[in-house]
């Protein structure tokens, strides 16, 4: 690199995901940001030029402003994205400008639901039945083959967003086929979803976490809160980590930073895939990781995109077992963007979250793209067991509310 290496990243969150002042010293290399007008808020004030964009995952615009950037600040050495919609936007970027990182073709397996869910089965892992589909009549024979219900969902996508349940013939009316043909079906699993997150060095698991969702990811899409604990048995960590490793190893030798999700018998152990992310967690992972577990899986994303390798973790950490963390989403109350009009904090409160970000009455709640960023509030917690996290959880989801006004 040269003396004064100029990097690039690519931005969208306005709460502190990501502590890039903290990962890079911002006077020894040219940092330059390209991000949302929402993001532009957390770049760091040593930046040296923020440039915006509408989306971040508009790959002409984020082109367009790189190419601005190295203009003035000259080629980028490395260019970073760590929001899951934005990796293959920063991939192509870094294949067009000689950067090392990941390939729009490696990054393929963590980004198109199909063909991650081909090469883990592949690998022999057990994945429930799914195929692509174009029109209601693949689905309906789908359906008529494997049973009902069926999940249809964008190939690529994030956040259940484009995700819909249908329970029969019926329901088809409620996917939308025209103009979306990247469509998947899926057979529907119904025991819980669990998710897995950590760090995959290529061969075997470093530090790594499994959690129960509380609710799902597409409830909350309907309007419920959307809760996660972690889970305090060993015997069921080390088995849903056993099948972690071969998952991952299914997709890349690669070292990764990594969200995945999985169905799982907590009696028995036995899991079934449902996707994987080559990311940090999103909704308050990051946080508890730094908060709870005392490692920043988001610096460890950064380091690779950079070419380097992570930062030892804590010894504790590699083991099942410790301290219990917890988080909580509240949806929003109201058509985004809204302003709140009452939000009462959940602080001080036995049992009870150790952090929250609730919005005071006034504020404005936008219409970001970082969907689980911004919600009717967000909750973080620990314990010592996986019960006591998740009873505070559910009083928490109980008590909390807020009202809003859409704008």
């Amino acid at each position: 690199m040269p003396a004064r290496p100029h990097i690039v990243v690519i931005h969208r969150w306005r709460a502190r995901y990501a502590e890039y002042a903290r990962y890079l010293d911002h006077r020894t290399h040219t940092v330059t940001y390209v991000a949302t007008e929402v993001g532009a808020s957390a770049v760091p004030p040593e930046a040296a030029a923020v440039l915006l964009v509408d989306a971040t995952d508009d790959l002409p615009a984020v082109t367009e402003r790189v190419k601005q950037l190295a203009h003035e600040f000259g080629p980028p050495a490395a260019i970073v994205a760590l929001k899951e919609d934005d990796l293959l936007v920063a991939a192509q970027l870094r294949q067009e400008w000689g950067c090392a990182g990941w390939t729009p073709g490696e990054l393929r397996p963590y980004r198109d639901k199909v063909t991650m869910s081909g090469q883990v089965a592949g690998a022999g892992l057990a994945v429930p039945a799914f195929t692509t589909v174009r029109e209601a009549a693949t689905v309906r024979a789908f359906g008529d083959r494997y049973g009902w219900p069926v999940i249809v969902k964008p190939r690529t996508g994030s956040s259940s967003a484009g995700v819909v349940r249908v329970d029969g013939p019926g329901d088809l009316r409620e996917v939308d086929f025209t103009g979306r043909p990247r469509l998947m079906a899926q057979s529907f699993d119904p025991r819980p979803i669990h998710h897995v997150d950590g760090y995959f060095d290529g061969v075997t698991l470093g530090p790594y976490r499994v959690s129960r969702y509380l609710n799902t990811c597409l409830g909350f899409r309907g309007g419920t809160p959307l809760g996660s604990v972690e889970e305090d048995d060993p015997g069921l960590v080390r088995a849903v980590g056993a099948y972690a490793v071969r998952a991952l190893a299914a997709l890349s030798d690669r070292p990764v930073v990594f969200h995945l999700e999985l169905f799982v018998d907590r009696a028995t152990g036995e899991c079934a895939f449902l996707e994987v992310g080559a990311r940090a967690g999103g909704a308050e992972i990051p946080f508890l990781w730094r908060e709870v577990h005392g490692y920043d899986l988001m610096e460890a994303a950064f380091r690779l995109a950079l070419g380097r390798l992570p930062r030892d973790w804590p010894a504790a950490l590699a083991q099942p077992g410790g301290e219990v963390a917890g988080w909580l989403l509240a949806p929003a109350p109201a058509q985004r963007p809204c302003r709140i009009t009452g939000a009462g904090s959940m602080l001080d409160r036995e049992p009870g979250p150790y952090a929250e970000a609730v919005l005071r009455p006034g504020e404005i709640l936008p219409a970001a793209d970082a969907y689980y960023e911004h919600v009717g509030g967000r909750f973080r917690f620990r314990g010592r067991t996986s019960d006591e996290v998740a009873a505070a959880i559910a009083v928490t989801a109980r008590d909390f509310r807020v009202s809003a006004v859409p704008l």
